[in-house]
């Protein structure tokens, strides 16, 4: 009998070490809740080749936009807990949205951090045939066409539209926002002319800016950015409280055997420490300063406590 006993054991310790030990043994899905081409794509694509070496298999993109990322992430919460399927969440549906409005997804049950993939500020620009030089020129150009001046973003409820409504806030104006799918959207009509202005990720403006496409007026960070050295703060256009960030991460349905869930962690914290990932990050003015999954939690807690009250004063309402 004790002989069975511990074979039995031993039968079940082998299972449960299973998954870990199979996986993984065929391609793993990034599922990107936002249009090919943003930052958000950006980030998921510049992690999936290091992320590739560690696992040994081919990681396929699949862009689920709408809706600021909502509906993307809760396809993955709902969807296999294999491994397979992972979410590159950003501030969106990770953080701002939860805090003003029920969702089919709790992302402290349903969702676990990995780590940290992506941290960029954004830069406000204007359209190049607007006269305006500085941040304090749209100030007074806004006031001066009270609700006709426009500033488009990524779409409701993506930190570019919070960063909208901080500039309104802090500089006392009035405008009309116009939502888009993505920031590669807004940039299109920024450059055309169809908008006044925008807040986007610096590393996805800082080209169009180089160019002379769309003229950069500030960036919402502490410091300047190496990739627009000359562009001040908000702080030092006199706008201290517009101080946004874009950030992205990877993240699994929390229903995933654990063991796979160790691997993948472990694999995403050598992917973030790949030297060629890091200098892909530095071309994008981008810089990690925490590695794991742990400092991920806590800095989405982190962002949680922040953004939360600014919400709800802001009074930001998400379709």
């Amino acid at each position: 009998m004790k002989t069975s006993l511990c074979c039995a054991a031993l039968l079940l310790a082998l299972a449960s070490h299973a998954p870990a030990a199979e996986f993984p043994s065929q391609p793993i899905r990034f599922v990107i809740p936002f249009s090919a081409g943003g930052p958000t794509d950006t980030a998921g694509r510049l992690i999936a080749e290091p992320l590739r070496r560690q696992l040994g298999q081919p990681i396929v993109i699949e862009n689920r936009p709408g809706a600021s990322g909502v509906p993307g992430t809760e396809a993955v919460v709902n969807g296999p807990n294999d491994g397979y399927t992972l979410v590159v969440g950003g501030i969106a549906p990770i953080v701002l949205v939860p805090a003003v409005k029920k969702l089919r997804y709790d992302v402290d049950k349903d969702l676990v951090p990995l780590g940290l993939i992506w941290r960029s500020p954004q830069v406000f620009a204007v359209r190049a045939s607007l006269d305006v030089k500085t941040v304090a020129d749209f100030v007074a150009y806004a006031k001066a066409n009270a609700d006709k001046a426009t500033i488009g973003s990524a779409g409701i409820g993506t930190v570019t539209h919070l960063a909208n409504e901080l500039f309104k806030q802090e500089a006392g104006v009035s405008f009309t926002h116009v939502p888009y799918r993505s920031t590669s959207n807004s940039i299109t009509d920024l450059m055309g002319g169809q908008i006044d202005a925008i807040f986007g990720d610096v590393a996805i403006l800082a080209p169009q800016v180089k160019a002379g496409a769309i003229k950069a007026l500030a960036i919402t960070s502490d410091k300047r950015s190496p990739l627009l050295p000359e562009l001040p703060t908000m702080a030092e256009a006199g706008l201290p409280n517009v101080k946004t960030e874009v950030w992205f991460g990877l993240l699994a349905p929390a229903r995933t055997p654990a063991p796979v869930l160790d691997q993948l962690k472990r694999a995403v914290a050598a992917a973030q420490e790949d030297p060629e990932y890091k200098a892909g990050l530095l071309k994008y003015g981008t810089v990690l300063n925490s590695v794991g999954a742990e400092p991920f939690a806590d800095f989405i807690k982190a962002e949680s406590q922040r953004w939360t009250p600014i919400l709800k004063k802001a009074d930001v309402k998400f379709e």
